[in-house]
């Protein structure tokens, strides 16, 4: 199983796979342009009723820097090994995946110092095997360092710290896309809808020899 099928299958049981419908009515230019906009101004693009405090601090906490633009820049390579581009999506920077863990950590600020001291033992594993930071080297070569940290049952000791980290990353990479309207449409979940029921059908009823009044069919059933 490729990673990106692994993690939505991860995320979809978290959230209750079963109930989700396997439909996507979404247009998938709209859906990027929207996530375009997400990334500029995530609260903006917020379609939801929010106390006007709640969007005061959320605005304040956007406004903060707390990664420098090397760890961003890494933290977007890394998000994008773990969802990719692909035919159905674009991939987690296309969906806002760093600004999304930007946000996080200060939102959380327990995350801040799991996540900064992995990007810096990312980076000095990096410069210890290959001579350069995780971003700079090649695209196999990172991947043969995510490969060596990316299955806990796996990893060898000496890289546990980085399986933690990777773990975090993993984590927050798959909540920020999949919570994303990229993600949203990605998964084909399209939300609660007003639907009619016109009772139990009448094989149902014969079956347990049961019957609607004329009563309840004029008020209770029908619709």
């Amino acid at each position: 199983m490729k990673r990106r099928q692994l993690i939505k299958a991860l995320t979809l049981t978290g959230a209750g796979a079963a109930v989700l419908p396997a439909c996507n009515t979404t247009d998938k230019k709209s859906v990027e342009a929207a996530s375009a906009a997400e990334a500029k101004d995530p609260v903006a693009a917020l379609n939801i009723d929010r106390a006007a405090e709640e969007k005061e601090r959320e605005r304040k906490l956007f406004a903060e820097t707390f990664f420098n633009p090397h760890e961003l820049a890494t933290i977007a390579v890394l998000s994008d090994i773990i969802i990719p581009r692909d035919e159905v999506s674009g991939s987690a920077t296309e969906a806002g995946v760093p600004q999304f863990i930007e946000f996080i950590v200060k939102d959380k600020p327990e995350f801040k110092t799991p996540m900064r001291g992995g990007l810096k033992w990312l980076d000095i594993f990096s410069g210890k095997h290959y001579g350069k930071a995780f971003k700079d080297l090649s695209v196999q070569q990172q991947i043969e360092i995510v490969d060596q940290i990316a299955y806990p049952e796996k990893a060898a000791a000496d890289v546990q710290q980085g399986v933690q980290f990777f773990s975090l990353m993993r984590n927050l990479t798959a909540t920020g896309f999949f919570s994303s309207k990229m993600g949203i449409a990605d998964v084909g979940y399209v939300g609660n809808a007003p639907n009619q029921w016109n009772g139990v059908p009448e094989d149902v009823l014969q079956q347990y020899g049961l019957s609607y009044t004329q009563k309840e069919l004029d008020e209770c059933v029908k619709f």
